[in-house]
């Protein structure tokens, strides 16, 4: 450090100013993206529909000793994306089917609050058949979706120019119609049954709602990314200004015992003077 100020005796001062240019531009730049963003979000409305009024088609298999029940259900096929599937009043061993020829995206983890490290995008499969089994007669749950795409489920961003470039954009991204939209569900059962288990079918309609210019709070944003710079500017700053003060310290407190030692020598030769 003391060979640094010796070498340029403004340094502390430079580093001053580098800190102080450094905070000017990140000002600049979180009010630039304030004052003229580029990035609009979209939100969509959702339609829910509920069925759980349809009755099924019972089907035998004399040689299996089964009796599977069947529903088919028209969902509406326009911006279709969630499709959830609930079986109440099942027996033992019950075999759920959630069958659409249009293929649906699914995954035993979705919709479970607990699961862990799990993201459908990456992990939810494409089927025309999600099955789950009933062990001890427990109500059974299929959630699944026509697309994994996140931009075309309750709100999405995107980058344009102007607000009506982006709504095209963000029309484009939700714009979708599923077909074939039939859904049928089936329950198989041993046995020859005479009572139907019951079923509750939701499908998820989701239209453009509204969007708007992706705003911040400029001051909270400007006074977190102040913290940012402050705290790396401290982690250089700090030590170089501990080692600068400790340097002046231990040239002071030589300069010190130089004086000393000087004034011991015109001492001792004032002494030798008087007594001659």
């Amino acid at each position: 450090m003391q060979k640094a100020l010796a070498q340029n005796p403004n340094l502390l001062r430079t580093l001053l100013g580098l800190s102080f240019t450094l905070i000017f531009l990140l000002a600049y730049a979180v009010y630039g993206a304030t004052i003229s963003p580029s990035y609009y979000v979209y939100e969509t409305d959702n339609n829910s529909t509920i069925d759980d009024q349809s009755e099924p088609t019972k089907l035998y298999d004399d040689e299996a000793n089964e009796t599977t029940w069947r529903w088919t259900l028209s969902a509406e096929g326009d911006n279709l994306t969630w499709v959830n599937l609930t079986a109440t009043e099942l027996s033992r061993q019950s075999t759920i089917r959630l069958i659409n020829s249009a293929g649906l995206y699914s995954h035993s983890k979705l919709g479970d609050p607990n699961a862990e490290d799990f993201a459908c995008e990456d992990k939810c499969y494409q089927n025309s058949t999600h099955e789950a089994v009933s062990q001890d007669g427990e109500d059974v749950t299929i959630i699944s979706m026509t697309t994994t795409d996140p931009g075309r489920r309750n709100n999405g961003t995107v980058y344009a120019k102007s607000l009506s470039s982006a709504e095209d954009k963000a029309r484009d991204i939700i714009d979708y119609f599923h077909s074939p939209s039939v859904i049928i569900v089936e329950v198989t059962e041993s046995g020859n049954r005479t009572t139907s288990p019951s079923i509750v079918l939701e499908t998820v309609n989701e239209d453009f709602d509204y969007i708007e210019v992706f705003s911040i709070d400029a001051g909270t944003e400007f006074l977190w990314a102040l913290a940012a710079v402050v705290g790396c500017f401290s982690m250089i700053l700090i030590p170089s200004f501990t080692v600068y003060f400790a340097a002046q310290a231990k040239e002071k407190k030589a300069e010190l015992k130089l004086q000393q030692a000087e004034d011991d020598v015109d001492l001792s030769i004032d002494n030798s003077t008087e007594a001659n």
